[in-house]
C-alpha cells in the first residue's frame, strides 16, 4: 500500500470491522446490530469507544430513540440515548443553535438518570466531562473544583475522578479533559502542557494517554501558524522529539493496533515525521493500514478545512517514510 495509487480512507469504526457493520445499518434506521453490539462489548474501554461513534452516527436522526421505545429496558439504549443527548447539545453550541441551553440541560438531566440507573459505567460521567466544556465560565460548582496537583487549575476533577473509579486511564475522558483546558477562554495552553504531561506521567505502559502531549503540540503548532514559516523546527526540537519517542515506546509498541483510536495513530505518525523518525513512523503508517484521519495533518495547510489538501499532506508524509 505505499505506492503511489494508495488512497486513504476516513471512517469513523476504523478497524472495528463488526462496529462498522453496525455504524452502517444506524444511517439506514435499524438499530438491531447496534444492540448486539453492545450486548457483546464486555470492556470499558471498547464500550466507551463503540458508544461514542454510535452516537456521533445516530445524532442526526431518531433511530435510539426508535430502539427505546421498542426496548424501554435495555440499558445499552439508555446509555446511547444519554449519549446522543450530549452529542446533540455539543452540537448545538458549536453552530449557536438557539436550544442550546435547553438541550444542555436535557443532556445533563439525562447523564444523571443514566449514572444512578447503570452505577458502573464510566460514559456518564464521561457526558459530564463533555458537556462540562459548555460551562466556558465555569459556573457550576462541579466544574471548579480544586485540582489534584499542582500547576493544574481548578476543573471537573470530581468528573474525572468518577470515570477513573469505574475505567482508570479512560482515553476518552482524558482526551475530553485536555480539550476543555485546550479551548476555554480563561485558561492558557500552559495549563493544558502540565495536564498532558501530569496525565501521561503517571500512566503505565501501553495507555493511550501517553499520546496526550502530541496533542498539546499539535495545538500549539494550530496556533502559531507552524505551517507558515519558511523553517519549521517546532517538530524537532528537543521536547518534540521527546514526546514522540515517549509515545512510541510507552504507548505504540504494546498497544492493539487494532483498537487504538485513529486519531492517536495519526498524532504519533505525525509526531515522528515531523521528528525526522521515518522508519519509526513507518511502522505507525503500516498498523494504520488504509485508515488516516484529517486532524492533525490539515494544520499543515492554508486551508484546515480542506479535506482534499489534509490527504494530500497524509499522502506525501506517507510515501517519504515508507519509500525512502
Amino acid at each position: 500500500m505505499a505506492g503511489h495509487s494508495f488512497r486513504p480512507v476516513y471512517h469513523p469504526a476504523g478497524h472495528d470491522h463488526a462496529l462498522r457493520h453496525a455504524v452502517q445499518d444506524l444511517r439506514t434506521g435499524r438499530w438491531v446490530s447496534t444492540a448486539r453490539l453492545l450486548d457483546e462489548t464486555h470492556d470499558w474501554g471498547d464500550w466507551t469507544r463503540r458508544t461514542q461513534v454510535l452516537a456521533t452516527v445516530a445524532a442526526g436522526g431518531d433511530v435510539v430513540q426508535t430502539w427505546r421505545t421498542e426496548q424501554p429496558d435495555s440499558v445499552p439504549a439508555l446509555v446511547m440515548s444519554t449519549r446522543v443527548a450530549v452529542e446533540r447539545a455539543v452540537r448545538a453550541r458549536r453552530g449557536g443553535h438557539r436550544r442550546t441551553r435547553e438541550l444542555w440541560q436535557e443532556a445533563w438531566t439525562a447523564c444523571r438518570d443514566t449514572a444512578a440507573r447503570a452505577p458502573e459505567d464510566p460514559v456518564p460521567w464521561i457526558c459530564l466531562l463533555a458537556l462540562a466544556s459548555l460551562d466556558e465560565r465555569q459556573r457550576m460548582a462541579e466544574h471548579r473544583l480544586p485540582p489534584p496537583a499542582p500547576m493544574l487549575p481548578p476543573g471537573p476533577w470530581g468528573l474525572l475522578a468518577e470515570v477513573e473509579r469505574r475505567d482508570p486511564q479512560n482515553r476518552e475522558a482524558h482526551q475530553r479533559m485536555l480539550q476543555l483546558l485546550c479551548t476555554r477562554p480563561s485558561g492558557s495552553l500552559s495549563e493544558a502542557v502540565n495536564y498532558a504531561q501530569w496525565a501521561a506521567g503517571s500512566a503505565p505502559t501501553g495507555s493511550a494517554l501517553h499520546a496526550l502531549p502530541l496533542y498539546v503540540r499539535v495545538e500549539r503548532y494550530r496556533r502559531e501558524r507552524g505551517h507558515t514559516h519558511a523553517l519549521d523546527l517546532h517538530w524537532v526540537a528537543e521536547d518534540a522529539i521527546r514526546e514522540a519517542h515517549q509515545a512510541l515506546h510507552s504507548w505504540f509498541l504494546f498497544c492493539a493496533t487494532d483498537e487504538a483510536s485513529l486519531l492517536d495513530l495519526n498524532h504519533l505518525a505525525h509526531a515522528l515525521f515531523g521528528a525526522q523518525r521515518f522508519a519509526d513512523a513507518a511502522r505507525v503508517f503500516e498498523a494504520l493500514g488504509p485508515y488516516h484521519t484529517v486532524l492533525p495533518w490539515a494544520y499543515r495547510t492554508d486551508r484546515p478545512d480542506d479535506r482534499a489538501q489534509a490527504t494530500e499532506v497524509f499522502l506525501r508524509a506517507r510515501a517519504r517514510c515508507l519509500d525512502p
